[in-house]
């Protein structure tokens, strides 16, 4: 199974929380701040505002920060993505 995201969406892949901090204290799960660090795994065809098409700025493959609170968390098999708006990405970390 595969997600294709609609409009101006991005797929995401989480980067896995800090288990240490880094003095290397082990941190409980409860305690682990989920990571604004992503690579993007599916990009949609972009938005069409006032029947002008909004080309898309991210590609599959970058590595991305966004925002806190953004998107929609999806379970697919094992793995979990979020799906935010391109709206929702801050910067693409080279």
């Amino acid at each position: 199974m595969k997600l294709l995201p609609l409009g101006d969406r991005v797929v995401l892949k989480q980067s896995a929380a800090e288990e240490t901090t880094k003095s290397g204290i082990v941190l409980p799960s409860q305690a682990k701040e989920k990571p604004q660090y992503a690579e993007v795994v599916e990009v949609g065809p972009g938005a069409v505002v006032d029947g002008e098409k909004i080309p898309m700025e991210v590609k599959v493959g970058d590595k991305v920060i966004y925002s806190r609170y953004a998107g929609s968390e999806v379970k697919l098999g094992e793995d979990e993505y979020i799906i935010v708006k391109q709206s929702d990405i801050l910067a693409i970390v080279e």
